[in-house]
């Protein structure tokens, strides 16, 4: 996937972008009995993936692996332009664990997981004793806020669109994919050193990092703003290629009876989630 997808603002917050700019991977010819679980991952992206197998989607590999019987594998590449093509389209690996349900450049599964955007606010202050919770707090133009940016554009991603709107940018602070750490990571970091009153961050990353941050921080569901062109929450699926219907329907079994699995790796790693249906779009 391109950065700006998986790294630099939340994978999942770009899928209705990918439903546009996506082409087809290349058709390939029949597929051969799998020897082994071969995943396509990001070598450091916490809390994704790691080249250590210390991210959830990790976990959820070896769970796969596992239960499918087979050695697992994974083909490494950081997530940059032409990711898909590079590793799945180049038949480097075969599944992609965690993929926007509704990315057309894959054969995507069953959605396992639903996320949103969150606030994430400091637990104990007296100033902020009732949480953000919508973009329609009269609040927040006074706040320190915190987004993520893509190159130097505010209104590229969802939450910062959103403060632009509502005339909130006054006191926004940008955190850009150049720095020391993540930028969802800095984001949270700020907000428990008192840097930023809040900040607007994807929930499997938001949930992550605020779980390590002293003092205690806590999240809150940004509501959605009512904009069908603007999405808060994204249903996860994992992603084959477009012709491999054999291994789709091998993780759509795996997905089902294991569900419950899932949710206790997703659990471990403080995945704030929203009921997901198969009948919804992603």
């Amino acid at each position: 996937m391109p950065s700006s997808c998986r790294t630099d603002f939340a994978r999942a917050a770009c899928a209705a972008l990918l439903l546009a700019l996506a082409g087809a991977l290349p058709r390939a010819g029949a597929q051969e009995p799998a020897a082994a679980l071969r995943v396509c991952a990001e070598p450091d992206n916490l809390p994704y993936s790691r080249e250590d197998q210390s991210g959830f989607e990790n976990r959820i590999a070896r769970l796969l692996a596992d239960d499918l019987g087979l050695p697992l594998q994974y083909a490494w590449l950081p997530d940059r332009r032409g990711f898909v093509r590079k590793t799945l389209g180049a038949h480097a690996c075969d599944v992609i664990i965690g993929v926007p349900a509704g990315d057309e450049r894959v054969l995507a599964t069953r959605p396992y997981y639903r996320s949103s955007y969150v606030f994430v606010q400091p637990a104990a202050r007296a100033e902020m004793a009732d949480a953000l919770r919508s973009f329609d707090d009269a609040r927040l133009p006074a706040l320190r806020i915190g987004v993520q940016l893509v190159g130097n554009d505010l209104a590229a991603t969802p939450p910062g669109h959103v403060l632009a709107r509502h005339d909130a940018v006054r006191n926004v602070v940008g955190f850009t994919v150049s720095g020391d750490g993540p930028p969802a990571q800095r984001m949270v970091e700020a907000v428990a050193q008192g840097e930023l009153d809040a900040a607007v961050v994807w929930g499997p990353q938001a949930g992550y990092f605020a779980a390590r941050a002293t003092p205690a921080l806590r999240l809150t569901p940004a509501a959605a703003p009512g904009d069908p062109d603007l999405p808060f929450s994204f249903s996860i699926a994992m992603g084959v290629r477009k012709d491999d219907r054999a291994m789709k329907a091998r993780l759509d079994d795996f997905l089902l009876r294991r569900g419950a699995d899932i949710d206790r790796i997703l659990d471990a790693y403080a995945v704030p989630r929203l009921p997901v249906s198969n009948g919804e779009p992603p």
